[in-house]
């Protein structure tokens, strides 16, 4: 039996779910005119995280900065994100792709993969299926999606980033030819600018020319595992399951965009205390623990730079985490150079609950006294609020 996998990705997800609740609150749809959802419009701060379709006529890029976008678009209607709002709105669609599907993986806040092999006694035309799956999410939430249907992961992703918005396309084998080889291999999934510029500098220019390359010239081009893992995509090949993860959140993370740029080591310490309290507050309500730390930065040009680091036993402790982000910042950035956001990701989460104890009493007397302080910390914030607590501005534990 051959796999059919459906992928749902929302169309603008940030700037139509923050459409949505305008909407209910009587306000203007941002999809109709030029707008984006960033920084603060007064101060002009902060980057393009979304943007309308009416603002890609004035070339507003996402990720540069809001005040370069009012340039370029004086009457762009700037509104901020709404990262609770949008975590409602991500789990309404899912459940409702959750009706249909026997497993559902979570690919990001906007996007998931639909396992619908087997499912033909049910629903015995996929394409109607797929328009019936788009059109309840749009008349039952507000917003639309596109839906990519293919025989992996790869093809259904790779539809469902043909023409949007509010779309249903299929890539199956028999069509790769006709849909994707014509296709640059930039849009090939996974391959990077880098990627690309590299084969264009080989003189492979389309998904077709990769597909149809010879595999031991690519091999001396991308490297051994490199040019085989690109010859196989570009042919449409993805073994990779489907994998249900029951809600449970794979990673946690946190970012920040400052009104002016970090260049110093204090104000960047403060910051990511800030974030690593955040984070680990949602990894301790959803009871979980982090095996793997990262660290990213992203300078004024929007080169980011990150890095990560193994645990050797997993902890949800804040300080603990922030002891270990400090040490990869000072890893990764120079301390002068100035940045643009910093953020903060706990990664490998697990539920396992079983602490190592220390051969030394005064680390497990440490470590008991950093659970209860966050403990407290949590239940204060939870009652009164954010910025009801912050930790001291020394940084150190007393």
């Amino acid at each position: 039996m051959e796999r059919l996998i459906f992928h749902v990705d929302v169309n603008s997800a940030f700037l139509s779910w923050t459409s949505v609740k305008r909407l209910q609150n009587g306000e203007s749809d941002l999809r109709l005119v030029p707008s984006c959802i960033g920084g603060d419009a007064g101060s002009r701060s902060g980057i393009v995280l979304a943007k309308s379709i009416p603002a890609k006529q004035f070339q507003i890029e996402t990720a540069e900065p809001i005040s370069q976008a009012l340039r370029k678009c004086p009457t762009l209607v700037v509104a901020p994100p709404d990262f609770m709002w949008y975590r409602q709105c991500s789990k309404a669609f899912k459940d409702i792709c959750r009706s249909y599907a026997p497993a559902v993986e979570e690919f990001s806040i906007d996007e998931c993969f639909l396992d619908m092999t087997g499912t033909r006694r049910i629903y015995p035309d996929p394409v109607k299926t797929a328009y019936e799956i788009k059109d309840r999410i749009r008349d039952e939430l507000g917003f639309t999606v596109n839906i990519g249907i293919g025989p992996n992961k790869l093809l259904a992703k790779m539809a469902g980033d043909f023409e949007k918005p509010d779309k249903v396309h299929t890539l199956f084998r028999e069509e790769i030819p006709q849909k994707m080889w014509p296709l640059p291999v930039r849009d090939l999934l996974f391959c990077g600018k880098a990627t690309a510029e590299r084969l264009n500098n080989g003189g492979i220019f389309t998904i077709g020319e990769l597909a149809n390359a010879n595999l031991d010239d690519l091999k001396k081009l991308m490297g051994e595992k490199g040019g085989e893992a690109l010859h196989r995509s570009a042919n449409g090949e993805d073994t990779s399951e489907v994998s249900e993860d029951y809600g449970d959140a794979k990673s946690y993370s946190i970012v920040t965009t400052e009104d002016d740029n970090i260049t110093d080591y204090e104000r960047a310490d403060r910051i990511l205390l800030g974030l690593t309290d955040r984070v680990s507050k949602r990894l301790r309500r959803d009871g979980m623990r982090t095996t793997c730390i990262s660290v990213t930065v992203r300078y004024l040009d929007f080169k980011t730079r990150s890095h990560q680091r193994k645990l050797s036993e997993p902890t949800d402790i804040s300080l603990e985490i922030y002891e270990q982000g400090r040490q990869l910042l000072r890893g990764l950035w120079d301390g002068k150079t100035p940045l643009r956001l910093l953020g903060i990701a706990l990664g490998d989460v697990t539920k396992d609950t079983v602490t190592q104890l220390s051969l030394f009493p005064e680390d497990n007397e440490r470590r008991e006294k950093r659970q209860k302080m966050d403990r407290t910390m949590d239940d204060i914030l939870d009652r009164f609020g954010k910025g009801s607590l912050k930790r001291g501005s020394g940084l150190k534990e007393q």
